[in-house]
This record gives C-alpha cells, sequence and structure tokens, in this order.
C-alpha cells in the first residue's frame, strides 16, 4: 500500500466523523450534491499534492484506486470549478474540529508548546491586488503543538499584528484547557496575566521571565530546563508543515486562507501518523 493511499484511508473516517454524514453516497444521486466528507477529503487530498483546484482533479482520474477510497469514481469527479465553489462551504467550525480529530489519532501527551510563524499570501497580480485592496502579504499564524507526538493541536490565523501574543496565547489555552496539564512558549508570551490566567485553568505555565530585576533569575531558575526546552517542537513543527506543504496559501480572500491553514495542519498531523 502507497503512502498516498494510507493518508487517504485516515482522512476519509476523520471526515465522515466530523460531517457526519458517512452513511450518504459520496457522488451526487438523484440531482443531489456531493457528500461533505468527499469534498473534505478532496480539499484534503489538493493540500497534501500540493497542487492546483484543476491538476488534482486531473492526477485523481489517474488514480482510480485513491478515488475509490473516497467512494467515488473518475467519472464521478467534480469539475474544478465546482471543488472551488465547495471549499467556501467548510466552516472553520468544521475544520477546528477536524484539527482535533486529527490530533487525536496521536498518543498525546497533555504538554504544549505555543509560538507563531508567518505565511506568504500567493503572489497576485498589481491590477488584481489594486481592485480589490490586496495589501496584506503575510499571514500570522500561532501553533498550540504537543512536545511529544509533535501533533499540532489548535490554530489561530490573523491579517494583521497587532494585539499582544499572550492574548491570544490565553485565548487558545482555554479551548484547550481540558486536554493541557502545561503550556512552554518563550520571553515573547512573558506576561504576569497570561502566567496567572494558565493556573486558573490548571495548566503550568513554563514561560521565561524577562530579566528587569535579580528576582527574575530566581523565578527563572524554578522551570525545567527539559521542559522549558520542549517549546523548540513548535520551530520544529513550522519547519516540516512549510517544507513538506509550501509557504505560502493559495486562496486570495482571508477567509479561505484561514481554512486552507487549518486543513494544512489537518494534513500534517494525518501524513505524521501515517509514517508513524
Amino acid at each position: 500500500m502507497t503512502q498516498i493511499s494510507r493518508f487517504i484511508g485516515e482522512v476519509v473516517p476523520v471526515a465522515q466523523r466530523v460531517t457526519g454524514d458517512g452513511g450518504e453516497s459520496a457522488a451526487p444521486e438523484g440531482g443531489g450534491g456531493f457528500a461533505d466528507y468527499a469534498l473534505v477529503s478532496l480539499h484534503c487530498l489538493r493540500i497534501y499534492l500540493d497542487s492546483s483546484y484543476r491538476m488534482t482533479i486531473d492526477l485523481l482520474k489517474e488514480m482510480p484506486q485513491i478515488t475509490g477510497e473516497i467512494g467515488l469514481n473518475a467519472a464521478d469527479l467534480p469539475a474544478p470549478s465546482t471543488l472551488c465553489k465547495a471549499f467556501d462551504r467548510i466552516s472553520i467550525s468544521v475544520c477546528r474540529v477536524l484539527l482535533r480529530q486529527s490530533a487525536q489519532l496521536h498518543d498525546l501527551s497533555e504538554h504544549a508548546a505555543i509560538d507563531a510563524t508567518f505565511y506568504d499570501r500567493s503572489p497576485a497580480s498589481r491590477h488584481y491586488c489594486q481592485r480589490i485592496s490586496y495589501r496584506v502579504q503575510k499571514l500570522k499564524v500561532t501553533k498550540l503543538v504537543d512536545t511529544a507526538s509533535q501533533a499540532v493541536l489548535d490554530v489561530h490565523c490573523s491579517t494583521n499584528r497587532e494585539g499582544s501574543d499572550a492574548d491570544l496565547a490565553e485565548q487558545i489555552a482555554r479551548r484547550n484547557a481540558g486536554d493541557l496539564r502545561s503550556l512552554a512558549a518563550d520571553k515573547g508570551y512573558d506576561k504576569q496575566s497570561l502566567r496567572e490566567g494558565l493556573r486558573d485553568l490548571g495548566i503550568r505555565p513554563l514561560i521565561k521571565h524577562r530579566i528587569f530585576a535579580p528576582y527574575d533569575h530566581a523565578h527563572n531558575a524554578r522551570i525545567d530546563d527539559n521542559s522549558y526546552n520542549q517549546r523548540s517542537m513548535t520551530e520544529t513543527v513550522n519547519s516540516a508543515v512549510k517544507r513538506s506543504l509550501g509557504f505560502a496559501v493559495r486562496a486570495r480572500s482571508w477567509f479561505r486562507e484561514f481554512r486552507e491553514i487549518a486543513l494544512m495542519c489537518v494534513v500534517y498531523n494525518i501524513k505524521r501518523f501515517v509514517k508513524q
């Protein structure tokens, strides 16, 4: 069995659990549309293959075994424009549940780290940029990563750099409070309100203090170095995602880009699980 076959063999059950329509036919029947799990699976394959909508459909027409795993055959595959429009119907909440389900394929340790990175937005013509005021060139993406399995637990995207990283980290931690025992981050997240908020959630903060006074050395000495140094796993994951799935998002509008980033993390989690 090839790696792509094992990959789609894990994607389809996850998509069926999340969308809740696993009992339906993947292909349109009686004038209906494609099942949601089939469209989600096709979009995950598109990201896995790092190709355009048209090229993805062309490649899948030559892969009957892969399309058969989804419940489709070559004649059933949607047109590239149909697949593109279907992306708008995948809500960000569904993408978050997909991400959580893909992370649970791994043996999670309840110890996580958080950090931010930037993704390029695909180059566009000057005329297009002027027509839709397309000025932001990079997306800021914050990932919450399990330090043992290196699975992405949660993700947050933004088109601006305003606001505090510490406040954002607390927001992400609250969404995952029941699954975490500790959270590691670098000194960019040094904020007392974040530490207090994490402790209120039952999460031990592993965040070094910036040195402003002698007692800050004492605070840092109480943090176990082995646990704190695991925060570098976020940098490892950010690098792995970019190297395998690309440094830029293909979508043009910000809401499609956010979905694409979330699905990239889903694909990364499942790819890592399949390799293991």
